[in-house]
């Protein structure tokens, strides 16, 4: 009965910390699992697969610690907020921000219970930092405007705009999937 009732009522200021090394640590595990991915220009388009490798555990682990309805939505403000002003493109920062709600909407159908919803939630969450690159795909042009401006070589850029197909788009989504 405690335990239900515990559900029931928001988050709560230990939520909101434990909340917090989730966060950091949903951060750092894409971070590693992402960074080589990243800083080739070759392969960047390939961040989300390698970013998913790592997050999983933590991301189950942050469901089962703190099952509540807004969870996840904090977390990815938190991590979305904190990307932008790291200089990240504003399209991984909204696509950051739009995976983790409607994660936390996947697995808060089951009440954050459910391990095949949760599974799914994380893939959905996986989704997260694609947000660059499908803007880079929709408008190559305007994304690297901004990339130049956050201080993205033109040279990178020039590497990216020859590797980008719709094969690479495909490889992508699927790689995530399944990854995650």
């Amino acid at each position: 009965m405690s335990s239900q009732l515990q559900n029931k009522k928001g988050l709560t200021v230990k939520d909101l910390i434990v909340m917090g090394v989730f966060a950091a640590l949903l951060t750092v595990c894409s971070m590693i699992g992402g960074v080589f991915f990243a800083i080739t220009p070759t392969l960047t388009f390939y961040f989300s697969i390698g970013a998913a490798l790592l997050s999983g555990p933590v991301f189950l682990l942050l469901l089962a610690k703190v099952p509540k309805k807004g969870a996840l939505s904090v977390i990815g403000t938190i991590i979305s907020l904190l990307s932008l002003v790291l200089g990240m493109h504003w399209g991984m920062c909204l696509g950051g921000f739009i995976a983790s709600v409607l994660a936390d909407i996947t697995a808060g159908t089951k009440k954050y219970r459910s391990k095949v919803m949760n599974i799914f939630a994380y893939i959905i969450y996986s989704f997260g930092p694609t947000g660059t690159y499908l803007a880079y795909f929709v408008n190559p042009e305007a994304w690297a405007e901004t990339m130049l401006k956050n201080g993205t070589t033109q040279e990178y850029i020039n590497t990216m705009n020859d590797t980008a197909s719709v094969t690479v788009l495909i490889i992508m989504i699927v790689g995530t999937i399944l990854v995650a």
